[in-house]
């Protein structure tokens, strides 16, 4: 089965910089388009931000300049680092795996991810305040 754990988030002050990370087994790692996407109580899912197979990074606007993921793929893992939090920031942060490695071919679309057929893991909490 494909596991998706995520760790780090918690609550931090508005201005803060922690990074989230989502270690992953089960699949061939590389092969995997991995992101994030985030979930507030009665909020539509917004994606956050993806990393292709081929490691080229897609932001949405609303974290763009303030997000960086990466990926490291002789430990499976995925990261978020998140700096000049923002209230609004705020969510459930949840890991996100899609088998198409190229991201929807560079089309990567935030209000679309992630894909019905991925994979997603139990999500951690950031809190900004």
């Amino acid at each position: 089965d494909v596991q998706l754990v995520e760790s780090g988030g918690g609550s931090v002050q508005a201005g803060g910089s922690p990074t989230v990370s989502c270690e992953v087994s089960g699949y061939i790692y590389s092969s995997l388009c991995v992101g994030w996407f985030r979930q507030t109580p009665g909020k539509e899912r917004e994606g956050v931000a993806a990393i292709s197979a081929r490691s080229i990074t897609y932001y949405a606007d609303s974290v763009k300049g303030r997000f960086t993921i990466s990926r490291d793929n002789a430990k499976n893992t995925l990261h978020l680092e998140m700096t000049d939090l923002k209230p609004e920031d705020t969510a459930m942060y949840y890991c996100a795996a899609d088998p198409w490695g190229d991201c929807s071919g560079g089309h990567w679309d935030p209000s679309k991810f992630p894909p019905r057929n991925s994979y997603r893991g139990q999500g951690t909490q950031v809190t900004v305040s």
